[in-house]
């Protein structure tokens, strides 16, 4: 009696799982100078080991306390991949993070990113990442690691998505808000968004659904842009601008304006006892918004939470000092103004 012999299990990679080793290590190669494009005292900013390192001393710092924050892109990212407008998403990423800690009255000392994806391409990753080098150097802060994963069967055709982390430092007891400080009567000052920023992209898909425009259609409230251009113009990176007030003791208190708009951020940064009295008309509202407004037939309240609205950070200060430090924020361009003050919350 014969058997039938049958043939042994060729051998397997985990290239042949769909994981490209080789890929990953070029794409190393391709960020390092990017990376180094991002070094300032206290990070050499080197790629390659397990861990990166941060030298706070040589930073210049003597009793610092850390801040932390992480974030992502939300849906935004949709669009920047149907559209293949891949390099400036890496800017929002770095925004959206260093901005929070920002707002603690942290400056951002150092940046990782996650980037995964189901096929990893060297040539996207690298257009995604040099958007994350031209961050951190807009922010100041270094690029001194990540993590690339690429996880065949988790992501659909050349879908990826990002993660953010970055960790800041203040002066131990610079930290902000300083509730103690703000009194009923201080000012609000805001300063002008470059569009939408991060949110409310998922309503913003959804309203260009509606409209029957595609990313590269011309932009019906921006001349010189397609949709697509126009819905991605890179969040604002607000550190250089304001570190130096924080550093001259001249603001109470920070809000960025992220998710849940104007209505639910400002407050963040008060006191129970207090609360904010915006003039929403106060400052120029840029056309994308009212394209958004009317095409999705938008009510006000909700443009109030979901967008916002033409303002990416909210300050409060002393209403004797408000003036001057209007000043120094137009002292190159407009882009702030006097939004409104604080009230008492009762009464």
């Amino acid at each position: 009696m014969s058997s039938k012999k049958t043939s042994p299990q060729p051998p397997l990679s985990y290239k042949d799982a769909g994981v490209n080793i080789d890929a990953g290590e070029d794409l190393v190669e391709n960020i390092k100078p990017l990376a180094q494009s991002t070094r300032r005292p206290g990070a050499e900013a080197k790629l390659g080991g397990f861990g990166g390192a941060f030298d706070l001393k040589a930073a210049g710092f003597s009793d610092p306390i850390l801040v932390s924050g992480t974030d992502g892109v939300g849906t935004k990212l949709r669009i920047a991949i149907d559209s293949g407008q891949l390099t400036t998403v890496g800017i929002d990423l770095v925004a959206m993070c260093v901005n929070d800690v920002l707002a603690q009255g942290a400056e951002p000392l150092f940046f990782l990113d996650y980037y995964a994806t189901g096929k990893l391409s060297p040539n996207i990753a690298t257009r995604v990442i040099s958007g994350i080098a031209e961050g951190c150097r807009q922010s100041g802060c270094a690029l001194i690691g990540g993590e690339t994963a690429e996880m065949p069967g988790m992501y659909a055709g050349d879908d990826f998505d990002l993660a953010g982390f970055v960790v800041g430092a203040a002066e131990r007891g610079a930290l902000l808000p300083k509730e103690s400080e703000m009194r009923a009567g201080d000012v609000l000052i805001g300063l002008l968004s470059s569009g939408p920023h991060s949110n409310g992209y998922s309503l913003i898909r959804k309203i260009v659904d509606i409209s029957g425009l595609d990313w590269h259609a011309s932009a019906p409230f921006s001349e010189e842009q397609t949709l697509g251009e126009a819905l991605l113009s890179p969040t604002k990176i607000y550190v250089k601008t304001i570190m130096p007030l924080v550093r001259q003791d001249l603001i109470k208190g920070l809000a960025h304006i992220t998710g849940g708009g104007i209505t639910d951020n400002i407050p963040r940064m008060l006191p129970d006892h207090l609360r904010p009295k915006v003039d929403f008309s106060a400052w120029p509202r840029p056309a994308v918004f009212k394209w958004l407004q009317e095409t999705g037939n938008v009510e006000e309240a909700e443009m109030r939470r979901a967008f916002n609205c033409g303002l990416g950070m909210a300050l409060c200060v002393d209403k004797d000092n408000a003036v001057d430090i209007l000043a120094m924020l137009n002292s190159e361009n407009r882009q702030a103004y006097i939004i409104g003050e604080l009230c008492p919350a009762k009464g």
